[in-house]
Order: structure tokens, then C-alpha cells, then sequence
């Protein structure tokens, strides 16, 4: 799920012959027109390491870590400024710091350290953007630390979607689920289905709010509705 390797695959292989999609994520049976895009980051700062009783023994990553969170937490700032999408509940590209791991004993230098974060960003702001723009900031850390510095991607980024407000397959789900079409923050498999050429949209069952939770759960009093609104579709689409 979180590499989409099976739609990716989709896109090279196989040209279903279809001219409209639906992703069945759980959206409480509404249809969401735009989703936002992800990419996981790895960064890895190389130090040297030594004994702690001479610290000009080695040089110390750790001692990095605040620069390179000041450096990322500008440029979340600045992505705010640019990009806004009222639509969304969070109406920002966001970046989030996942984790970090360095060291291995107080008595030692850390030469080695390893954080983790994830951008999420608004249509019209791309991944390739967003790397090529994190690479020359993070130069400015191993310029001022006299650090090596790598960044790598964790998995493959999942471009941000937006399938447009008057295309026949949101007026078709609007009118089918008695709702608006919205946009969610989170990302699906749309983009790739939609690089296919196909009508995209997200609509399905369930409350996001319950995924990827301890029993995690559907209310079956969705479950009818979810039918009834499918057989339409299939009905205007297919027969």
C-alpha cells in the first residue's frame, strides 16, 4: 500500500479500457476530487567519531541535527507561504520529522546519524521540485558543519492529484452521493489510474479517521449505500 507498487505496475503493463476510475478508499461514501502527494526522505550526516574525552578528535553530527531541523523548518515555512489550497482541512503542503537515530554509546563521538521525514505536497507543487530545491539546502549544512550529507528517497513518491471540478465523473458521483466533490489529505493511487488517461476520482466506505488503527472498522450501515452507488455508476458508465 504505502509503495502503490500495484497501480505503478498498472501504468506500465496494462491499459485497462476504461475511461473512468474510482479508488475505494474510505472517504464516508463522499467524493473527493484532489488529494495531496507524499514523499518519504532518508537523510544520513556523516561525521567522524572518536573518544568523547577529546571531542577535537572527531567531529560530531549530533551537533548538526539543530541546523538541519532550523534549515527544514524554514522551508516548511516558506512552502506555507506559496502554496495554499482551501479546499484542504490543512490547506498547506506539510513536512513532517518521522525520526532520527544516531549514536551508540555517551563515551563516543558520533560520527553517523540517520532522520527521516515526509513532505506532503498541494497540486502544482512536484516532487522533483521539492528534492531539487531540499539538495541545495542541505550542501549549505555540509559547507558549515564539514559534514557528508546524503538524502534518498525511502519510497517512491506518490504525485499530489486533482481531477478537474466539471469532468463527468465528479458531476456523475456528485450527483450519486448527494455531496460536493472535496479533497483529502491524505494520498491514493488516483494520480497513477489518472496518468492512464482515465476519469479519476476517491470515493468509498468507511472513516479515515479509523485507518491504519487497532480495529480498524466499516460501519455496515455503509455497506448498502456503498452498493446502491456503484450499481449506479456502473449503470450510467456501462450499460
Amino acid at each position: 500500500e504505502s509503495t502503490m507498487r500495484g497501480a505503478r505496475s498498472l501504468t506500465k503493463d496494462y491499459l485497462p479500457k476504461a475511461r473512468a476510475a474510482i479508488v475505494g478508499e474510505p472517504t464516508g461514501l463522499r467524493p473527493m476530487r484532489m488529494h495531496k502527494g507524499i514523499m518519504m526522505q532518508g537523510v544520513t550526516m556523516r561525521g567522524r567519531s572518536g573518544h568523547s574525552s577529546d571531542p577535537d578528535l572527531g567531529n560530531n553530527v549530533i551537533d548538526a541535527l539543530p541546523t538541519l531541523l532550523s534549515v527544514l523548518s524554514r522551508y516548511r515555512e516558506e512552502l506555507a507561504q506559496t502554496f495554499r489550497c482551501e479546499l484542504m482541512a490543512v490547506p498547506t503542503p506539510t513536512v513532517n520529522f518521522g525520526c532520527v537515530h544516531g549514536g551508540d554509546s555517551p563515551n563516543r563521538i558520533c560520527g553517523e546519524l540517520d532522520f527521516s521525514f515526509d513532505v506532503r505536497m498541494l497540486p502544482g507543487l512536484e516532487y522533483q521540485e521539492v528534492e531539487r530545491e531540499l539538495n541545495l539546502r542541505l550542501m549549505e549544512i555540509t559547507a558549515q558543519h564539514g559534514i557528508d550529507i546524503d538524502m534518498r528517497r525511502l519510497v517512491e513518491p506518490v504525485p499530489a492529484f486533482e481531477q478537474a471540478v466539471d469532468s463527468e465523473l465528479v458531476v456523475a458521483c456528485e450527483h450519486v452521493s448527494g455531496h460536493q466533490a472535496d479533497a483529502v489529505n491524505f494520498a491514493t493511487e488516483a494520480p497513477f489510474l489518472q496518468s492512464l488517461g482515465l476519469e479519476t476520482i476517491v470515493m468509498g466506505p468507511g472513516s479515515i479517521d479509523v485507518a491504519h488503527q487497532p480495529n480498524e472498522y466499516m460501519s455496515l450501515d455503509q455497506i448498502q449505500p456503498a452498493v446502491a452507488s456503484l450499481r449506479e455508476l456502473i449503470r450510467r458508465y456501462c450499460l
